[in-house]
């Protein structure tokens, strides 16, 4: 049976992932996971796809919510007190329009150094409620889609095998930015056929296939682009009829509880065909 071997969050999206050992789920997904979102002066998103240098900022939620450090390497950090009352302001993400509470000045300056452009970062209001559609819908803050991504080691190694068999250095798992990584499936692409699942106290369902952009091109260490793989390697075995090529799945949170990294993941419904 798989166990889960990593728990990551990722607080400002498109920056560094913070690993977590246990985690109290929310229906959208781990502990502040894409709670902020760096947005330009017009308030539409950034991304590592225009923005590869948002890689290397490592940022660190206190406990409570209460507190954003940000860190980059050689520039003195930041920290905020953050802001979830002030008046909401409209922001873009991928074209849909939402709401964000600007966390001011020191925050928009320090990401617009750090980063070499204009920026202002914005959190998720309170009474945020983005439903995202899937198989099993979901909610989630600014992540792209559903709010977890689930990524087993079968699928991760399948794919370093065939890199090194074509003579190519392997990938990170950094490269996926996953959210729960699973260790104890032999199969790769087995997370596909999952449709219910239960870890910790915890339950998922089945949302879609994590279709895979040109983040998976950027190296997380130092923020620079260096493709074109793993996409043509995808390209080569992982195209699907959803469009694009599928690299993990992505699902929602169907009950709210505490999960930790050791916990088993009980598969309680297959997709038809799947494992029994």
């Amino acid at each position: 049976m798989p166990i889960v071997s990593e728990l990551m969050t990722y607080p400002v999206k498109g920056c560094a992932g913070v690993p977590l050992a246990e985690a109290d789920l929310t229906p959208a997904g781990l502990p502040h996971d894409r709670s902020f979102m760096v947005v330009d002066e017009r308030g539409v998103y950034r991304t590592q796809r225009k923005d590869p240098l948002l890689a290397v900022i490592r940022p660190e939620v206190s406990s409570d919510g209460a507190q954003l450090i940000l860190r980059k390497s050689a520039v003195e950090p930041v920290r905020i007190e953050v802001d979830t009352t002030s008046p909401r302001r409209d922001v873009d993400l991928f074209g849909a329009p939402f709401l964000g509470i600007d966390q001011g000045d020191a925050a928009a300056g320090w990401l617009s150094e750090a980063l070499g452009t204009d920026c202002r970062l914005v959190r998720v209001p309170p009474e945020h409620n983005r439903v995202v559609e899937g198989l099993i819908p979901g909610t989630s803050g600014y992540a792209d889609s559903s709010p977890l991504h689930v990524l087993s080691l079968a699928t991760f190694n399948d794919l370093n095998e065939r890199l090194a068999a074509a003579g190519k250095p392997p990938m990170p798992m950094s490269r996926f930015r996953p959210n729960i990584v699973l260790d104890g499936w032999r199969e790769p692409l087995t997370e596909d056929r999952v449709r219910r699942a239960e870890v910790g106290d915890v339950e998922l369902g089945f949302a879609k296939l994590a279709i895979r952009c040109a983040v998976t091109m950027v190296d997380q260490e130092t923020g620079a682009k260096a493709g074109p793989e793993p996409l043509r390697t995808f390209a080569s075995y992982r195209r699907v009829p959803e469009g694009g090529v599928a690299f993990g799945s992505k699902f929602s949170v169907v009950r709210t509880g505490k999960l930790a990294v050791g916990d088993e993941f009980t598969v309680t419904e297959w997709a038809e065909g799947g494992l029994h």
